[in-house]
């Protein structure tokens, strides 16, 4: 039997059919994202048991410990980490609550967004889900789907952290805290994908249902930070502060996951609710009129593609002066947090520089650096929705070249991308001024993270490159950051050998304010990058316009 609901078909009697075809969509689901979710997994699994490693051999006696929760006490590291309950008894696992388990449910919830996102807005934002909607599927199986997806992704990211830590066999880590530690990640992300669920029915596109989860996320972590330095009731309104008074591997509490059980649930059923109030495709929110006329700019293939970047260019731009602005924040403390922890030491001597402070900020150079090249590679790769979309196909089909076209969104990407680093560079400038009485460290920072920006174009010309000649293969881009992130950051402190650095773009940018200024290999990989660019151009000249 079937109903018409908004003039689309569902499966079964009104109010007792709408989930039906729900198993089926989660297997197809399943099966779409079976690549996307391994990379996920494995990366945040491996992330927690390098991180675990890593305490356990810089800090391997009570004393050392001891030393770094003395410095974690400041309000400084405790907006960047989590509340200082855990620094009471802070052995391995107590670091892991406190240093890592705030950031990690971040991109937890950035993994559960997306899932919930890609399988519901974006299904009906390319028309996919009026077709499956049109046969035998019912009105909720889509939106139903994607959360079972995402619970699928989280439950099991939660069982192999917890075997990670387990099979580790670090000390006075018991299997049910590894266990505990695991489902606070799970719990997170099922709340981000409640919160999903219920974004994606206000808007009709597949970015603004995004941004505006994760712009909570954004919040959540803001409040958790001000609830740890000020008024703890603060942290006590976001998923992740929940998680973190659970106090895992120190009062081992389970009781406030249960917070984000409900909180999951109610965000969920809010998604359904919403959605039985829109049509297909469209959104809760109404498009906003826009002008008569377009803008100069618009009728511009710059400034049309800078229009499409907007949002998400402002939001990193934000994110990156705040993360400058964090690690500024503890600058002034650098010395002594490194103070008697060798293997720190040895990665900064590497380095170089007159002080701690500078080898520090050069360190620190290397993770902003990377993840402004996120912003680029999206940027970079956004050609290639616009195509599989169908949406590039129009505009080519009149005046505007194939060179014009592309160009405009490898521009945004390049000066997208510097900017960002001139957005970070600046709020690590004012707060390492202000953490070490230092003003002048606000131009050597922002000159610091400046000279990043030649390695940033050759990530965006591996992404133009690929996008040109194998646009099946652009995810490989990712590579890019993923790899430097690596060698750049962790590899002073693992002690790779400097030839894997050099195979990174951003192994031969200047380690400014570290070491004196190079233009050579800056010139170099201007160069390169170019090139990279024109090459992927020219195969974007020579090929067929491809559409899923």
């Amino acid at each position: 039997m079937t109903a018409t609901v908004n003039g689309v078909r569902t499966a079964g009697p009104p109010g007792s059919g709408g989930f039906v075809g729900t198993a089926a969509l989660v297997r197809f689901a399943l099966r779409r994202d079976r690549v996307r979710l391994s990379v996920w997994l494995t990366a945040l699994t491996l992330g927690t048991l390098a991180t675990a490693a890593q305490y356990e051999a810089l800090y391997p006696t009570a004393e050392d410990r001891a030393g770094v929760a003395a410095l974690m006490d400041g309000p400084a590291a405790v907006v960047m980490t989590g509340p200082r309950h855990y620094l009471s008894n802070y052995d391995v696992g107590a670091m892991l609550g406190h240093q890592l388990l705030g950031f990690a449910v971040v991109l937890v919830g950035l993994m559960s967004v997306l899932i919930v996102v890609r399988h519901t807005r974006t299904e009906e934002e390319t028309g996919r889900a009026e077709l499956v909607r049109s046969t035998v599927v019912g009105r909720h199986a889509q939106l139903a789907s994607a959360l079972a997806v995402a619970a699928v992704a989280n439950i099991t990211l939660a069982a192999l952290v917890a075997l990670a830590l387990i099979a580790a066999g670090i000390d006075r880590i018991s299997p049910g805290e590894a266990l505990l530690y695991g489902l606070a990640h799970a719990a997170a992300g099922l709340v981000f994908a409640g919160v999903a669920a219920a974004t994606a029915q206000l808007t009709a596109h597949s970015r603004g249902a995004s941004g505006a989860a994760l712009a909570l996320i954004g919040v959540s972590y803001v409040l958790r930070a001000a609830g740890d330095v000020g008024n703890e009731a603060l942290s006590w309104l976001t998923p992740i502060g929940w998680v973190q008074r659970t106090y895992v591997f120190v009062d081992d509490r389970w009781w406030p996951l249960l917070l984000c059980l409900a909180s999951a649930v109610l965000a969920a059923a809010g998604g359904f609710a919403l959605s039985t109030r829109r049509d297909v495709g469209a959104g809760l929110r109404p498009a906003r009129l826009g002008r008569r006329q377009a803008s100069d700019a618009l009728t511009r293939p710059f400034g049309f593609a800078l229009r499409l970047h907007r949002a998400t260019l402002l939001g990193f731009g934000a994110g990156l002066f705040v993360m400058g602005a964090m690690y500024g924040s503890i600058l002034g403390d650098a010395a002594d947090m490194v103070e008697g922890v060798e293997q720190l030491q040895e990665a900064l001597a590497r380095i170089g520089g007159s002080s701690v402070a500078e080898s520090f900020a050069s360190m620190v150079m290397v993770v902003i650096a990377v993840v402004g090249a996120v912003h680029v590679v999206m940027a970079s790769l956004r050609p290639r929705a616009e195509e599989t979309a169908g949406r590039a196909e129009p505009l080519l089909a009149t005046g505007l070249s194939r060179d014009r076209w592309l160009g405009a969104h490898v521009g945004v990407a390049l000066v997208g991308g510097t900017a960002l680093l001139l957005a970070a560079g600046l709020g690590f400038g004012l707060a390492g001024a202000a953490s070490t009485g230092d003003g002048g460290l606000v131009g050597e920072l922002v000159v610091s993270a400046a000279v990043h920006a030649p390695a940033l174009w050759v990530t965006a010309g591996v992404s133009v490159a690929l996008f040109g000649w194998f646009p099946r293969a652009g995810a490989a881009a990712w590579t890019v950051p993923a790899y430097a992130f690596l060698v750049g950051y962790l590899g002073p402190m693992l002690g790779l050998p400097e030839w894997m650095n050099r195979v990174s773009p951003f192994g031969h940018v200047p380690a400014l304010p570290a070491v004196s200024m190079s233009w050579t290999p800056l010139i170099a990989l201007t160069a390169v990058a170019a090139g990279l660019i024109m090459l992927g151009m020219a195969g974007f000249r020579r090929r067929d316009l491809e559409a899923k």
